[in-house]
């Protein structure tokens, strides 16, 4: 699903997840995965104004048939300021989504990210081309 009608880098508060307008989140029926994307979406590493999702800091996000999310994700450097708060952040907006069961958001630092695993649209948003 392509997100290019909402700003990749919006002009936020970095730190907070970014609300969805209401006329622009994904309807209650659509797939769960896709809702779960949607909220990680809303998150925002603190020095970076592009979303994790889009960095590509989520590395495996998996949805069960009861609704429990496991997710693992990494951050862009061990000594981000965040390290502590982000899974947290990360857990809160997931089990927000209506359907979800139990999440479990696990830090991991192997293999490490680099800029190529961002999404194309990070990339144009970042003038990394």
């Amino acid at each position: 699903m392509s997100h290019s009608h909402r700003p990749i880098a919006p002009d936020i508060s970095m730190g907070s997840p970014v609300d969805i307008p209401a006329d622009e989140k994904l309807p209650a029926d659509a797939p769960l995965y896709d809702r779960v994307v949607e909220a990680l979406r809303t998150v925002y590493d603190p020095e970076i104004p592009v979303n994790i999702y889009e960095l590509g800091l989520i590395y495996r996000c998996d949805v069960d048939g009861d609704g429990d999310v496991e997710i693992d994700m990494t951050l862009t450097a061990p000594a981000c300021p965040v390290a502590g708060e982000m899974p947290g952040q990360v857990q809160q907006v997931v089990a927000a989504v209506d359907g979800v069961g139990s999440v479990h958001v696990e830090l991991i630092w192997e293999p490490s990210w680099d800029p190529s695993r961002m999404s194309d649209d990070a990339r144009i948003a970042l003038n990394m081309f």
